[in-house]
């Protein structure tokens, strides 16, 4: 039997010829990542082990989460992971102003690569599987004990694929791909499960598209969501990795558990109602939904192209009275090429607030609390019940293209929409 592109990658880490779904193994790691809020527990946790990192240069940490620090607790969340840093010499650790969201730079810096095992404790570290990597998050004892052993132990996961046919339309991002896919298998459609994407259509993905569809495999309950590597992935590889790098491609009698497919040439912008990310809808299909403020940022849309996309819509149009609109680009090479293209002083001039990379609101952090009764549309990846503030606030998740539009038009709406 033949393996899937997951179990190929395993299998090369766990020194093996092959593995098979069920399989418990141990595998070599290539990279480990935690940030401010993850990294404090797994230090204390690697502190049992009395032992160095296994590999400097292959440990990040990203204070991301509640940075610039919000509070006191958060200040000593943060001077934590630098004290362990300065100690043990991490080379990529990253202070606030130096970097961004751990997801957004950790592609854009090079850090992860195709055929690499990548593990973090942030459940969205499936987003470098767009790049053809295996990377799925932990929780914080794997990760402290991975910080001292460089191994961590996995069960294979069975594959559903996914193939992808069509070309989008142009109003249609990656985000809503990867709804429109959550909201026909639900929100544990692929649990513990590899979504592996495939078929003609992928071709057609940005790199951008990619990031943000392997970012919410999550939120379908995957394991991890995993690209092939093909001509836009080395073309984004090239000069950003420096290192020699592995590509594995699923064999042709691959055994999964299902096929999907998605016709990409017949999708419309959709939102996730509140309070599941499965509740998906086609904008347009239901009656108006007046909002109170839009969120355009985060690990799932941070990137320059989501900024060059709401910038357009933006042009010559203002924020909604009744709106409040932040813009948070998702690292800091991001945020200086977004006001050299001249999309800072679009939003500024429309009326929105930008901020510096942080994860923020997206987890209730800060940067754009809900209070009882709001409703927001949000580019981030979840909308359960409190995850931006009040329990009785909503979130309604969407691309880049439909949050501009909502903003504009101080209702959730299609970009087509503004005039």
């Amino acid at each position: 039997m033949g393996m899937t592109m997951t179990q190929k990658i395993m299998a090369a880490h766990a020194g093996r010829d092959s593995v098979k779904p069920g399989d418990l193994i141990y595998c070599k790691l290539d990279f480990v990542m935690a940030n401010d809020i993850t990294a404090p527990p797994a230090i204390k946790e690697f502190d049992k082990v009395e032992c160095p990192v296994f590999d400097r240069t292959k440990i990040a940490l990203v204070p991301d989460h509640f940075t610039p620090n919000k509070d006191i607790k958060s200040a000593g969340l943060a001077k934590i992971v630098r004290d362990f840093a300065k100690k043990h010499d991490i080379e990529n650790y990253f202070e606030v102003g130096r970097a961004g969201i751990e997801h957004v730079i950790l592609p854009e810096m090079g850090l992860v690569a195709p055929g690499m095992m990548i593990i973090g404790a942030d459940s969205h570290t499936c987003t470098y599987g767009a790049v053809g990597a295996f990377a799925t998050g932990v929780g914080s004892t794997d990760l402290g004990v991975a910080m001292a052993t460089g191994e961590a132990w996995f069960k294979v996961p069975e594959a559903i694929q996914m193939v992808l046919t069509g070309t989008k339309p142009e109003d249609v991002t990656g985000k809503d791909v990867i709804l429109t896919l959550i909201g026909m298998i639900g929100v544990s459609g692929a649990l513990y499960q590899s979504l592996e994407f495939t078929g003609p259509g992928v071709a057609s993905l940005s790199m951008a598209d990619r990031l943000s569809i392997t970012n919410m495999a999550i939120e379908a309950g995957a394991k991890n969501g995993i690209f092939p590597v093909d001509e836009r992935t080395r073309a984004y590889e090239a000069g950003r990795v420096s290192h020699p790098y592995t590509e594995y491609a699923a064999d042709p009698d691959a055994e999964y558990a299902r096929t999907i497919e998605i016709d990409l040439s017949k999708l419309s912008p959709v939102v996730a109602f509140p309070h599941l990310p499965e509740n998906t809808k086609v904008v347009g299909t239901f009656g108006e939904i007046k909002i109170d403020q839009v969120v355009l940022g985060s690990c799932t849309n941070g990137r320059l192209e989501d900024l060059a996309i709401a910038a357009k819509i933006f042009e010559g149009h203002k924020v909604h009275p009744d709106v409040r609109c932040i813009v948070i680009p998702g690292s800091r090479q991001v945020y200086r090429d977004a006001m050299k293209a001249g999309y800072i002083d679009t939003f500024i001039e429309a009326g929105c607030a930008v901020s510096t990379p942080t994860c923020g609101p997206c987890l209730g952090g800060y940067m754009g609390i809900l209070t009882a009764g709001e409703r927001c549309v949000s580019t981030t990846n979840r909308n359960f019940r409190g995850r931006m503030g009040h329990v009785d606030s909503e979130v309604y998740l969407a691309g880049p293209q439909t949050a501009a539009a909502s903003a504009i038009l101080g209702r959730i709406a299609a970009p087509k929409e503004v005039k």
